[in-house]
């Protein structure tokens, strides 16, 4: 292959890459505040969770049975 030829041929694929880089920044900037709500909603879970469990301090201590 030329030299010539393999240079276009790799500027026209660094132009393709660029253009699928910048279009997933900015996919990347519409999904940020989704993710934000999910992280928040998230955590929110985690602690009706654990206000759920009852607490371990006041239930009495059981040894673990043998097998």
């Amino acid at each position: 292959m030329h030299p010539h030829t393999h240079l276009q041929l790799h500027r026209i694929r660094s132009a393709e890459l660029r253009r699928q880089a910048a279009d997933f920044r900015l996919a990347a900037l519409c999904r940020a505040p989704r993710a934000d709500l999910r992280t928040q909603l998230g955590w929110t879970m985690v602690e009706l969770g654990l206000r759920l469990i009852p607490d371990r301090s006041a239930m009495p201590s059981r040894a673990p049975r043998p097998a």
